[in-house]
């Protein structure tokens, strides 16, 4: 018969234990935030709302904008946006691979449009949304460099485009600007915006035949 190591089962207990305050702290923001708007919410009433402590606060997560960060993020970068890229690099066609691109910037704007609709005309100061934007812009530009420079490997870039300007034409044609006129202005489904950006990456960086 094996014995339980004491320790090893402390240190789970412990870390279930963290993840649930964690979680109740970031439902208790999101409602916050929702109802009365980022810049009039206290730390001290999301603790209250949590059922914490309001050192806890600080100790899991430093300040309040690190917990609009927190919310966001797991909204753009969640389990949706992490299987559209698994979807990317799954596949070792070059025109598949940049094609799924288009899967991944469809997951984030998505996204990213759902959990703003929750802050908009709620208060959330747009100097801390702005940071935000910016902070997850280049994560966006950094994280297209595996594909760019897999098609530079497989040869099949367009003449003439450099390994800049071919990561420029990916973000820019994956940002959020575009999404915005096409989804949100002109109406199109976010099945649309998808088909019609995989095939505008293919035709801007893939060289013909």
């Amino acid at each position: 018969m094996t014995t339980r190591n004491p320790r090893k089962y402390q240190s789970h207990i412990r870390t279930q234990q963290a993840e649930s305050t964690r979680q109740k702290i970031l439902a208790a923001a999101m409602a916050l935030f929702k109802s009365g708007g980022y810049d009039q919410t206290a730390i001290e009433a999301i603790a209250q709302k949590a059922g914490v402590s309001t050192p806890t606060i600080y100790a899991v997560f430093g300040s309040k904008k690190a917990i609009l960060k927190q919310l966001v993020e797991s909204a753009m970068f969640g389990q949706p946006y992490q299987e559209a890229v698994d979807r990317v690099f799954f596949s070792t066609d070059p025109m598949d691979r940049l094609r799924s691109m288009s899967g991944v910037a469809r997951s984030v704007h998505d996204a990213k449009n759902a959990v703003l609709e929750l802050f908009r005309g709620a208060g959330v100061v747009s100097p801390e949304i702005a940071t935000l934007q910016k902070e997850n812009e280049s994560r966006r530009y950094e994280s297209q460099k595996p594909v760019i420079d897999f098609l530079f490997q497989k040869r099949v870039i367009r003449r003439g485009i450099s390994r800049k300007k071919a990561r420029d034409i990916a973000w820019c044609l994956t940002g959020s600007e575009i999404y915005r006129m096409l989804v949100l202005e002109k109406g199109w489904t976010s099945n649309d915006y998808q088909r019609w950006l995989g095939d505008a990456l293919v035709r801007s960086l893939m060289a013909e035949g």
